[in-house]
């Protein structure tokens, strides 16, 4: 009788970290290019006329599809169809809108009966900003399947194994795509000025490209991925037709609604994402105001805030794997982001120093290690596997609402007050409500015994 394999890709090592490596750099680039114009925010105002009010609501755009209820209808695609074919799909999404970002923002497109109609209505709007925010939106739309995408991707891979230390790694390496933006950015526009003026183009271009080399990095692991399915067929893990009672239906949605801990944990994420993703749009710009430094210092500066996070992340999932404490990593973090966005607010605009800046921005980072290392592992162990798409797209879709809204909001704030105060008071508001959140997911856990507290690896 011939024996069953029992052996998969999944006990491979070599296997796992490949995929690893496939799927983040897929995500390094997109983090890149989602910050690559936040360090040029200044030069944008002196070439294409957008001022703070346009860049925060040309920010926002990355997430205004996703809000309309794009990441619902995702996480129902994640879970009919695979991983495969929404991770080729949402790659694809983010090299388009890249593309339409880009036209946006070329110097020829200025000149067309297009622009000329775009200017026509919305006036205190540039025609540059609204084609790049619509682009915005289709690379946003893409992105955020793709982070989910990756999420289940690394839940299957890694199931049993090393999870927490193979999302806490994704996140480090997806990080260093901020770091990436922060540096090169300037230096690339600067590199490639014309007339002495620097290039908003150039920058964008670059890591636009960087984009179609992660879409053929996740080609590449969809080979792989296929051969995983069919070994787990054969070895009885998995069945060639699914089962009716196994497979997804959109009425399993509700069994994530009426969860408890999932509106925790998404109220939670969308309140600390509040506070960090919008921060880094506004974070330049911030410090070369509060500290009168000119706008290279100022994003050489801020370039430093993901690498503590990139740095500690992997370590901070390697603990969670195996001495656990999830929960109190995710209240420890809100704490660190409520007392580094107060010292943005009140003590480096009374006491302006890079050295203090530095420190922050670096402390900061740590907090965006201990939270998400500790969330998004924390996930499969309140949901269905066979819904683990659509509640991470549910988890994404609601933090999506706050960071739609949010750079709208500040930079309007920003326009009203002239000056960073009241923001900064906002991003330390969401700290102290994200840790209230924190603090009701720890006592939930320990009262149904979810397991949040306790080491990923069997």
């Amino acid at each position: 009788m011939e024996e069953k394999i029992v052996n998969t890709l999944r006990d491979s090592a070599v296997a796992r970290w490949v995929v690893l490596i496939l799927v983040a750099s897929m995500m390094f680039f997109a983090y890149m290019f989602v910050d690559i114009l936040s360090p040029l925010a200044s030069l944008l105002n002196e070439t294409h006329g957008w001022d703070q009010g346009v860049f925060g609501t040309y920010a926002s755009g990355e997430y205004l599809l996703n809000v309309f209820g794009f990441l619902i209808l995702a996480g129902i695609i994640l879970d009919k169809t695979g991983v495969r074919f929404t991770g080729t799909l949402s790659a694809s999404l983010m090299v388009i809108g890249a593309a339409i970002k880009f036209i946006g923002i070329s110097a020829w497109f200025q000149d067309t009966a297009f622009a000329a109609w775009l200017n026509s209505w919305w006036v205190t709007m540039p025609a540059s900003a609204k084609l790049a925010m619509f682009g915005f939106m289709i690379f946003g739309c893409g992105c955020e399947m793709a982070g989910t995408t990756v999420s289940k991707i690394l839940a299957k891979w890694f199931k049993g194994k090393e999870m927490a230390l193979a999302m806490g790694l994704e996140m480090a390496i997806a990080r260093l795509g901020v770091f990436a933006a922060m540096w090169l950015s300037p230096i690339i526009s600067q590199r490639f000025a014309v007339d002495g003026t620097n290039s908003v183009v150039a920058p964008l271009l670059f890591s636009a490209l960087l984009l179609v080399i992660g879409l053929l990095n996740f080609l590449v692991f969809t080979v792989m991925d296929k051969r995983f399915d069919n070994q787990l067929i054969a070895a009885g893990e998995m069945t060639a037709v699914h089962d009716p009672e196994d497979e997804f239906h959109v009425s399993d949605l509700g069994q994530i609604f009426s969860s408890k801990m999932f509106w925790i944990i998404a109220l939670l994420c969308v309140l600390y994402y509040s506070a960090i993703f919008p921060f880094q749009r506004f974070a330049t710009n911030y410090l070369e105001e509060t500290l009168s430094i000119s706008n290279a210092e100022a994003a050489g500066l801020f370039k430093w805030f993901p690498i503590l996070a990139m740095v500690l992340t992997p370590f901070l999932g390697a603990f969670i794997d195996y001495k656990g404490k999830g929960a109190s990593m995710m209240l420890v973090g809100a704490l660190i982001m409520i007392v580094c966005h107060s010292v943005f607010a009140f003590v480096l605009p009374a006491y302006p120093s890079k050295g203090l800046a530095l420190a922050t921005i670096l402390v900061l980072g740590v907090s965006f290690s201990l939270v998400p290392a500790s969330m998004w592992p924390s996930v499969p162990k309140i949901i269905d596997e066979k819904v683990l798409g659509s509640a991470y797209c549910l988890i994404f879709w609601v933090q999506n609402v706050g960071l739609c809204l949010v750079p709208l909001l500040i930079g309007k704030l920003r326009v009203a007050t002239n000056g960073y105060l009241v923001p900064m008071i906002v991003f330390a508001s969401f700290g102290v409500l994200a840790f209230l959140l924190s603090l009701a997911l720890k006592v939930e856990d320990r009262k149904k015994g979810y397991g949040l507290e306790l080491p990923n690896k069997k």
